[in-house]
């Protein structure tokens, strides 16, 4: 099971991290911080590059607005020395649930589990 792994992250990027981006961070990254969702954050000891190491599947939306904001240099502090202020009427993040069980679909929606029967459309069938 090893040697399958090791080939898996050495041709994949979609599952974590490849053993490539492995060896750069153990010889040049430093560790910044970490999110909610277990991404973790590093960047050069000269701060040239930024990135993270994905808990899981390598999404860019699990990434939150404040780690973002870091990454791309929107901000120099990252969210564990300043956080950012919040506003009482943000919610939390969410990644984008596009694509799967849990993306919105409206009331009449095939994707529904009761789809809703609608009175106000009627198909329109050739004559």
């Amino acid at each position: 099971m090893g040697i399958l792994n090791t080939l898996l992250r050495a041709v994949t990027w979609w599952n974590g991290q490849t053993l490539n981006t492995q060896l750069f961070t153990w010889r040049k990254g430093v560790k910044v911080g970490e999110d909610a969702q277990g991404n973790i954050f590093y960047r050069t000891r000269d701060d040239k590059r930024r990135w993270v190491i994905f808990n899981g599947e390598a999404e860019a939306s699990r990434i939150s607005p404040e780690w973002h904001g870091w990454l791309h240099r929107t901000w120099d502090e990252p969210p564990t020395d300043r956080p950012l202020a919040r506003k009482a009427w943000e919610k939390p993040h969410q990644e984008n649930l596009t694509g799967t069980a849990l993306a919105y679909a409206p009331a009449g929606s095939i994707r529904r589990a009761d789809p809703v029967e609608r009175r106000d459309y009627e198909a329109w069938t050739p004559e």
